[in-house]
């Protein structure tokens, strides 16, 4: 798989996430949020089984299986996973929507910034200004005027921090272990076994609750997690890591047009210009490093 087409992978994978927020915000009335949660990500890991099974016999005839230090990375890719959205979630409880869609963003800028100091990975200059023009585009359709970070900003802004950990070591965790499928179910497993414990534990619902919400979590357990996930692992062992980050945050570009399909949702004039600025940033992060390539073939071709 290319750069590009991995690029184009992740658009697809951010158009199943926009799309999955019509779901998850119908589920909401009828089941609490690590519930809902943990139940969607074991539903994500049994969509895949079948492809863990087959990969798992294919490397292990190769002498290839995955050592017990795997299972140890695999393991943390989801407890981040589970990190993240417990935090988002909590911070929802005591913020609003706006301010929590705004301040997840932050996980864009911080995939460049962890890259550069932790892994020393300088990204294509395009990231920078691409990595800014989401983070406003972000706000800007949010609907946000102003913002008054309390408590739960503070929650959803300690989120960001496992978001950008993810993003940022997930294609390396694939890609080293060269196993998609055994790595996205892992993190499956973990993050959902973990959510599972902590609803059933902390949240009040019944067994009525979860077939109210059924069609909510087939959606988003197959789609969003089962696909959507999994071919994140796949495409990141292609992608950068900054480049995916910028282009997996117009999952609120295509939430936006889903809204306005199915939900009547109406976007203001800075709502407009928001996804204009996300469109613009995906745009750049994809052609200019490829340009920048192309014109340096170009002119060692003419030396």
């Amino acid at each position: 798989m290319t750069r590009v087409q991995a690029n184009f992978l992740l658009v697809f994978i951010a158009l199943i996430w926009g799309s999955a927020f019509v779901a998850q915000a119908q589920a909401m009335a009828h089941l609490g949020p690590m519930l809902f949660t943990g139940v969607r990500f074991l539903i994500g890991a049994l969509v895949i089984t079948p492809f863990v099974w087959m990969e798992w016999r294919k490397q292990s005839a190769r002498g290839k299986a995955l050592k017990p230090r795997d299972f140890g990375k695999i393991g943390a890719l989801g407890s981040l996973l589970v990190l993240g959205a417990a935090m988002q979630q909590i911070g929802i409880v005591s913020t609003t929507v706006t301010n929590a869609g705004f301040l997840t963003a932050l996980y864009v800028p911080l995939v460049p910034v962890l890259g550069w100091l932790l892994l020393r990975q300088l990204p294509h200059w395009s990231v920078w200004p691409g990595a800014l023009a989401c983070l406003v585009g972000a706000f800007l359709l949010s609907g946000a005027q102003r913002l008054e970070i309390g408590t739960g900003d503070l929650w959803v802004i300690c989120s960001a921090l496992p978001w950008a950990v993810h993003v940022l070591m997930v294609g390396r965790v694939a890609d080293h272990m060269a196993a998609p499928f055994a790595v996205a179910f892992g993190q499956f497993v973990v993050c959902g076994l973990l959510a599972l414990a902590w609803g059933l534990l902390f949240e009040t619902n019944q067994w009525a609750d979860v077939q109210a919400a059924l069609s909510p979590l087939l959606y988003t357990g197959v789609l969003s997690v089962g696909v959507a996930f999994t071919a994140q692992v796949v495409a990141q062992r292609y992608a950068h890591a900054a480049d995916a980050a910028i282009i997996l945050s117009s999952e609120t570009l295509f939430a936006a047009a889903f809204g306005f399909v199915l939900m009547g949702d109406r976007l203001s004039p800075a709502g407009w210009l928001g996804c204009g600025l996300i469109f613009v940033s995906m745009v750049m992060v994809q052609l200019l490093p490829t340009l920048s390539s192309l014109r340096s073939s170009w002119n060692s071709r003419e030396a």
